[in-house]
Protein backbone atom coordinates (compact mmCIF):
# COMPACT_ATOMS: atom_id res chain seq x y z
CA UNK A 1 0.00 0.00 0.00
CA UNK A 2 1.12 3.50 -1.21
CA UNK A 3 -0.01 6.16 1.45
CA UNK A 4 0.42 10.14 1.26
CA UNK A 5 0.35 12.00 4.46
CA UNK A 6 -0.06 15.59 4.00
CA UNK A 7 1.02 17.20 7.47
CA UNK A 8 3.83 16.47 9.69
CA UNK A 9 1.67 17.14 13.03
CA UNK A 10 1.04 15.15 15.89
CA UNK A 11 -2.13 13.55 13.80
CA UNK A 12 -0.10 12.99 10.64
CA UNK A 13 3.10 11.62 12.26
CA UNK A 14 1.61 9.34 14.36
CA UNK A 15 -0.43 7.87 11.45
CA UNK A 16 2.76 7.74 9.40
CA UNK A 17 4.21 5.83 12.00
CA UNK A 18 1.39 2.95 12.55
CA UNK A 19 1.64 2.71 8.93
CA UNK A 20 5.25 2.28 8.46
CA UNK A 21 5.54 -0.28 11.29
CA UNK A 22 3.48 -2.23 9.40
CA UNK A 23 5.12 -2.60 5.85
CA UNK A 24 3.14 0.56 4.05
CA UNK A 25 5.26 2.54 2.04
CA UNK A 26 4.36 6.27 3.47
CA UNK A 27 5.61 9.93 2.22
CA UNK A 28 5.03 12.67 4.56
CA UNK A 29 5.10 15.94 2.89
CA UNK A 30 4.94 18.97 5.36
CA UNK A 31 4.42 22.35 3.90
CA UNK A 32 6.61 23.94 7.09
CA UNK A 33 10.10 23.76 7.48
CA UNK A 34 10.38 21.40 10.52
CA UNK A 35 7.99 18.49 11.52
CA UNK A 36 5.31 19.09 14.55
CA UNK A 37 2.75 21.79 13.51
CA UNK A 38 1.28 22.77 16.48
CA UNK A 39 3.12 20.69 19.15
CA UNK A 40 5.59 23.37 18.52
CA UNK A 41 8.94 24.72 19.87
CA UNK A 42 10.83 27.65 18.90
CA UNK A 43 14.33 29.26 19.81
CA UNK A 44 14.36 32.94 21.36
CA UNK A 45 18.05 34.10 22.47
CA UNK A 46 19.38 30.24 22.08
CA UNK A 47 16.81 29.03 24.20
CA UNK A 48 13.70 26.66 22.94
CA UNK A 49 10.28 27.91 24.25
CA UNK A 50 6.68 25.81 23.73
CA UNK A 51 5.13 27.88 21.88
CA UNK A 52 2.05 25.93 20.66
CA UNK A 53 0.53 22.89 22.93
CA UNK A 54 1.16 23.77 26.88
CA UNK A 55 1.35 20.41 27.67
CA UNK A 56 0.00 16.84 27.40
CA UNK A 57 -2.18 14.50 29.29
CA UNK A 58 -1.90 10.78 28.50
CA UNK A 59 -5.68 9.49 29.81
CA UNK A 60 -5.89 6.81 26.57
CA UNK A 61 -3.87 3.63 27.62
CA UNK A 62 -2.09 3.33 24.08
CA UNK A 63 -0.64 7.05 24.41
CA UNK A 64 0.05 6.67 28.13
CA UNK A 65 1.93 3.87 26.60
CA UNK A 66 3.76 6.36 24.10
CA UNK A 67 4.42 8.63 27.46
CA UNK A 68 5.88 6.68 29.10
CA UNK A 69 8.35 5.59 26.01
CA UNK A 70 9.49 8.73 25.64
CA UNK A 71 9.82 9.40 29.99
CA UNK A 72 11.68 6.26 29.44
CA UNK A 73 14.50 8.00 26.88
CA UNK A 74 14.53 11.29 29.08
CA UNK A 75 12.12 13.29 26.56
CA UNK A 76 8.83 13.42 28.33
CA UNK A 77 8.64 14.24 32.19
CA UNK A 78 5.40 14.40 34.45
CA UNK A 79 5.05 18.36 35.15
CA UNK A 80 2.03 18.95 37.10
CA UNK A 81 -1.42 18.19 38.11
CA UNK A 82 -2.18 21.54 39.56
CA UNK A 83 -2.35 24.93 38.07
CA UNK A 84 -3.90 27.94 39.50
CA UNK A 85 -7.04 29.81 38.06
CA UNK A 86 -7.07 33.41 38.58
CA UNK A 87 -8.83 35.99 39.59
CA UNK A 88 -7.89 34.82 42.95
CA UNK A 89 -5.12 32.58 41.81
CA UNK A 90 -6.73 29.30 43.65
CA UNK A 91 -5.17 26.31 43.02
CA UNK A 92 -7.10 23.54 40.95
CA UNK A 93 -6.31 19.80 40.26
CA UNK A 94 -6.73 17.94 37.39
CA UNK A 95 -5.01 15.18 35.10
CA UNK A 96 -0.92 15.09 35.20
CA UNK A 97 0.09 17.38 32.79
CA UNK A 98 3.49 15.90 31.06
CA UNK A 99 5.89 18.77 29.61
CA UNK A 100 9.51 18.19 27.37
CA UNK A 101 12.87 19.08 28.85
CA UNK A 102 13.62 19.65 24.95
CA UNK A 103 10.41 21.05 23.90
CA UNK A 104 7.05 19.71 22.79
CA UNK A 105 8.47 19.59 19.07
CA UNK A 106 11.43 16.75 20.02
CA UNK A 107 8.61 14.95 20.55
CA UNK A 108 7.16 15.16 16.96
CA UNK A 109 11.02 15.10 15.82
CA UNK A 110 11.18 11.23 17.62
CA UNK A 111 7.86 10.30 16.15
CA UNK A 112 8.70 11.24 12.71
CA UNK A 113 12.77 9.64 12.73
CA UNK A 114 13.34 6.98 10.07
CA UNK A 115 10.06 8.04 7.99
CA UNK A 116 10.18 9.88 4.80
CA UNK A 117 9.61 13.05 5.33
CA UNK A 118 9.29 15.94 2.35
CA UNK A 119 9.82 19.08 4.12
CA UNK A 120 9.24 22.83 2.52
CA UNK A 121 6.48 20.92 0.15
CA UNK A 122 3.41 22.80 -0.63
CA UNK A 123 0.67 21.52 -2.57
CA UNK A 124 -1.63 23.19 -4.84
CA UNK A 125 -4.15 19.70 -5.13
CA UNK A 126 -4.24 16.19 -4.09
CA UNK A 127 -1.57 13.50 -4.93
CA UNK A 128 -2.96 11.09 -7.39
CA UNK A 129 0.42 8.89 -7.10
CA UNK A 130 -1.19 6.84 -4.08
CA UNK A 131 -3.68 4.52 -2.96
CA UNK A 132 -4.77 7.07 0.09
CA UNK A 133 -4.01 10.20 0.79
CA UNK A 134 -4.58 11.48 4.40
CA UNK A 135 -5.08 14.85 5.29
CA UNK A 136 -3.36 15.45 8.68
CA UNK A 137 -4.64 19.00 9.39
CA UNK A 138 -7.41 21.59 10.36
CA UNK A 139 -10.59 21.12 8.24
CA UNK A 140 -10.51 25.26 6.47
CA UNK A 141 -6.14 23.98 5.23
CA UNK A 142 -7.69 20.68 3.27
CA UNK A 143 -10.32 22.80 1.97
CA UNK A 144 -7.43 24.53 -0.06
CA UNK A 145 -6.87 20.88 -1.67
CA UNK A 146 -10.57 20.79 -3.19
CA UNK A 147 -10.99 16.98 -1.48
CA UNK A 148 -14.22 14.82 -2.16
CA UNK A 149 -17.54 15.80 -1.33
CA UNK A 150 -17.97 13.63 2.35
CA UNK A 151 -14.62 14.98 3.68
CA UNK A 152 -15.07 18.53 2.18
CA UNK A 153 -18.33 18.42 3.99
CA UNK A 154 -16.49 17.46 7.30
CA UNK A 155 -13.89 20.31 6.84
CA UNK A 156 -16.46 22.69 6.34
CA UNK A 157 -18.06 21.78 9.24
CA UNK A 158 -15.68 22.35 11.77
CA UNK A 159 -14.87 25.59 13.09
CA UNK A 160 -11.63 26.84 14.52
CA UNK A 161 -10.56 29.72 17.30
CA UNK A 162 -7.30 31.59 16.78
CA UNK A 163 -4.39 32.15 19.44
CA UNK A 164 -1.84 34.38 19.90
CA UNK A 165 1.09 32.90 21.84
CA UNK A 166 3.48 35.62 23.52
CA UNK A 167 6.97 34.50 25.08
CA UNK A 168 8.01 36.70 27.79
CA UNK A 169 11.50 36.50 28.85
CA UNK A 170 12.16 38.60 32.51
CA UNK A 171 15.14 39.87 34.26
CA UNK A 172 14.42 37.23 36.60
CA UNK A 173 11.91 34.85 37.92
CA UNK A 174 9.99 36.90 40.34
CA UNK A 175 6.32 34.93 40.35
CA UNK A 176 6.99 32.07 42.90
CA UNK A 177 5.04 28.67 42.52
CA UNK A 178 3.02 29.40 39.29
CA UNK A 179 3.32 26.10 36.82
CA UNK A 180 0.35 27.46 34.75
CA UNK A 181 -2.60 29.00 35.12
CA UNK A 182 -6.14 29.52 33.66
CA UNK A 183 -7.46 33.17 33.64
CA UNK A 184 -11.06 33.59 33.04
CA UNK A 185 -13.03 36.44 32.58
CA UNK A 186 -10.31 38.26 31.16
CA UNK A 187 -10.16 40.28 27.66
CA UNK A 188 -7.02 39.50 26.67
CA UNK A 189 -5.46 36.52 28.87
CA UNK A 190 -6.37 33.24 28.21
CA UNK A 191 -3.99 30.98 30.44
CA UNK A 192 -0.13 31.43 30.94
CA UNK A 193 2.59 28.81 31.51
CA UNK A 194 6.01 28.93 33.67
CA UNK A 195 7.90 27.78 30.42
CA UNK A 196 10.72 27.55 32.92
CA UNK A 197 9.26 25.40 35.46
CA UNK A 198 7.59 23.20 32.80
CA UNK A 199 11.09 22.70 30.90
CA UNK A 200 13.17 22.12 34.19
CA UNK A 201 15.61 24.65 33.46
CA UNK A 202 14.17 27.46 35.70
CA UNK A 203 14.26 29.87 32.83
CA UNK A 204 12.50 33.17 33.73
CA UNK A 205 10.30 32.31 31.04
CA UNK A 206 6.92 33.18 30.54
CA UNK A 207 4.21 32.00 27.94
CA UNK A 208 0.45 33.85 27.39
CA UNK A 209 -1.89 32.31 25.14
CA UNK A 210 -4.73 34.84 24.03
CA UNK A 211 -8.04 34.97 24.61
CA UNK A 212 -9.90 34.13 21.06
CA UNK A 213 -11.03 37.39 20.35
CA UNK A 214 -7.78 39.50 21.21
CA UNK A 215 -6.16 37.02 18.36
CA UNK A 216 -9.00 37.46 16.27
CA UNK A 217 -8.78 41.47 16.17
CA UNK A 218 -4.73 41.52 15.74
CA UNK A 219 -3.97 38.47 13.27
CA UNK A 220 -3.46 40.87 10.33
CA UNK A 221 -0.41 42.28 12.47
CA UNK A 222 -0.16 39.74 15.58
CA UNK A 223 3.22 41.94 16.92
CA UNK A 224 0.65 44.58 17.78
CA UNK A 225 -0.90 42.27 20.80
CA UNK A 226 2.36 41.38 22.35
CA UNK A 227 2.36 44.44 24.77
CA UNK A 228 -1.13 43.64 25.09
CA UNK A 229 -0.53 40.14 26.71
CA UNK A 230 2.60 41.27 28.45
CA UNK A 231 0.51 44.40 30.50
CA UNK A 232 -2.12 41.36 31.14
CA UNK A 233 0.09 39.09 32.77
CA UNK A 234 1.98 41.79 34.76
CA UNK A 235 -1.53 42.60 35.88
CA UNK A 236 -2.50 39.21 36.74
CA UNK A 237 0.35 38.10 38.77
CA UNK A 238 1.73 41.61 40.20
CA UNK A 239 5.00 41.55 38.09
CA UNK A 240 7.27 44.96 38.16
CA UNK A 241 9.12 44.35 35.82
CA UNK A 242 9.20 44.66 31.72
CA UNK A 243 9.67 41.49 29.66
CA UNK A 244 11.45 40.88 26.14
CA UNK A 245 8.39 39.73 23.92
CA UNK A 246 8.31 37.55 20.88
CA UNK A 247 4.71 36.71 19.29
CA UNK A 248 3.56 33.60 17.40
CA UNK A 249 -0.11 34.12 15.39
CA UNK A 250 -1.79 30.47 15.07
CA UNK A 251 -4.97 31.13 12.93
CA UNK A 252 -6.33 27.54 13.74
CA UNK A 253 -5.46 27.47 17.13
CA UNK A 254 -8.48 25.79 18.80
CA UNK A 255 -11.05 23.40 17.18
CA UNK A 256 -14.74 22.97 18.64
CA UNK A 257 -14.79 18.93 19.30
CA UNK A 258 -16.22 16.72 16.49
CA UNK A 259 -17.88 13.38 17.63
CA UNK A 260 -15.88 11.08 14.68
CA UNK A 261 -12.20 9.63 15.06
CA UNK A 262 -11.75 11.03 11.43
CA UNK A 263 -13.48 11.76 8.19
CA UNK A 264 -13.32 9.54 5.00
CA UNK A 265 -14.06 9.69 1.18
CA UNK A 266 -13.06 7.08 -1.20
CA UNK A 267 -8.90 7.11 -0.78
CA UNK A 268 -9.27 10.30 0.82
CA UNK A 269 -9.22 10.80 4.91
CA UNK A 270 -8.93 13.95 7.21
CA UNK A 271 -7.39 13.38 10.61
CA UNK A 272 -6.37 15.78 13.59
CA UNK A 273 -7.43 17.15 16.65
CA UNK A 274 -10.53 18.24 16.04
CA UNK A 275 -12.07 14.39 16.21
CA UNK A 276 -12.38 14.56 19.97
CA UNK A 277 -11.51 17.02 22.71
CA UNK A 278 -9.01 19.10 21.15
CA UNK A 279 -5.79 17.70 22.77
CA UNK A 280 -2.57 16.59 21.94
CA UNK A 281 -3.54 12.74 22.67
CA UNK A 282 -6.82 13.47 20.49
CA UNK A 283 -4.71 14.18 17.23
CA UNK A 284 -2.67 10.76 18.16
CA UNK A 285 -5.52 8.78 18.62
CA UNK A 286 -7.03 10.49 15.30
CA UNK A 287 -4.05 9.89 13.03
CA UNK A 288 -3.78 6.26 14.59
CA UNK A 289 -7.20 5.22 14.09
CA UNK A 290 -6.76 6.62 10.34
CA UNK A 291 -3.84 4.15 10.16
CA UNK A 292 -5.77 1.01 11.51
CA UNK A 293 -9.09 1.71 9.19
CA UNK A 294 -6.23 1.51 5.92
CA UNK A 295 -4.98 -1.50 6.97
CA UNK A 296 -7.50 -2.70 8.52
Amino acid sequence: MDVVVVGAGIAGLSCARALTEDGARVRVLERGRVVGGRLASKRYDGRYADIGAAYFVADDPGFAAQAQDWESRGMARRWTDTLRVYPGGETTTGPMRWAAPGGLRSLATDLADGLDVRLSTELGELPADADAVVLAMPGPQALRLAPPPAVEAAATAQTWKPVIAAVLTYPAREWGDLRGAFVNGHPALATVCDDGDRRGDGAPVLVAHSTPELAARHLDDPATAGPLLADAVGEVLALSAQPEVHVHRWTYAQPEPVDAPYAADGRIWLCGDAFGRPRVETAWLSGRAVARALLG
